[in-house]
């Protein structure tokens, strides 16, 4: 049997509160999703809100590197790849 340890810290606290508000969903609803996108608005800005608890004085270039080493799945509810919290995305949201 193989286990994986994925640490959260404090990350996952704040990604719960945002799930019980239901605040990517409700961004979502007013910026619409692109199906063509691997993350929709409210992750991004989700994505956002985790980064500046860890990497606040960072640029956004490097949110990628920041959730590099995240538990993705456990803190957004589904599989995503850092590459895709990319400045882009963000700057576009």
């Amino acid at each position: 049997m193989e286990m994986q340890i994925e640490r959260l810290d404090h990350l996952g606290i704040v990604a719960g509160v945002i799930k019980e508000v239901r605040l990517i969903e409700l961004i979502n609803e007013q910026l619409g999703v692109d199906v063509r996108e691997e993350i929709s608005p409210g992750e991004a800005v989700a994505g956002m809100m985790l980064n500046g608890l860890g990497f606040s004085n960072k640029p956004l270039s490097l949110t990628p590197r920041f959730f590099e080493h995240k538990p993705l799945r456990l803190l957004f509810g589904r599989e995503l790849s850092a590459s895709s919290f990319n400045r882009s995305k963000l700057g576009r949201t």
